[in-house]
């Protein structure tokens, strides 16, 4: 396996929108490789999340870890080609930070209750029921496959900041 180079803000990449997959790419060993790079290279950068674009690829896959609270023995999953369904019209304002824009982080409103539809690695079709922080990494990571970074989704600048400030000030906020 191999760390992949992550794609930072400004690169074109970032704003295209991905294409589909197909269930020949999924038997392809090249786009199971993928997968699993795109997962080390998730782990080597401590993400929770990455998407294809994010590591110069303009596929809709992304990976990344949907327990409510990951930690070291939650398993990342590969969602392929999903479709955001809220479950209501609930939104919360969360602090979100992303691998291609290092180092800042900005107050972002997602839906707090989503169903997320995707195929799996292996073109079998799967549901997440998600709240909280789980739908709030994958609405992020599906932004990025349409080409919409987080800061396309904050109603304010005013809560932009670096992350040595938001460690500094706002980290307490997250344990309230």
């Amino acid at each position: 396996m191999s760390i992949l180079k992550v794609a930072r803000m400004g690169h074109p990449v970032l704003r295209a929108r991905a294409r589909d997959l197909e269930a020949a790419d999924l038997r392809d060993p090249l786009t199971q490789k993928l997968i699993d790079d795109m997962i080390e290279t998730m782990h080597e950068y401590h993400g929770v999340g990455l998407a294809a674009p994010q590591v110069h690829e303009g596929l809709r896959l992304f990976v990344a870890m949907l327990d409510e609270e990951p930690g070291p023995d939650t398993d990342a999953v590969a969602v392929i080609n999903p479709e955001i369904v809220p479950n209501g019209q609930a939104k919360e304002s969360g602090w979100e930070g992303c691998l291609s824009i290092p180092d800042i982080r900005g107050m972002v409103p997602r839906f707090s209750d989503i169903t997320v539809k995707a195929l799996d690695r292996t073109g079998k079709k799967v549901e997440y029921r998600l709240k909280k922080f789980a739908a709030r990494v994958a609405q992020h990571e599906t932004d990025h496959l349409d080409g919409v970074l987080f800061f396309d989704r904050m109603t304010s600048f005013e809560s932009l900041t670096f992350l040595e400030e938001y460690s500094r000030y706002h980290a307490k906020d997250d344990d309230d």
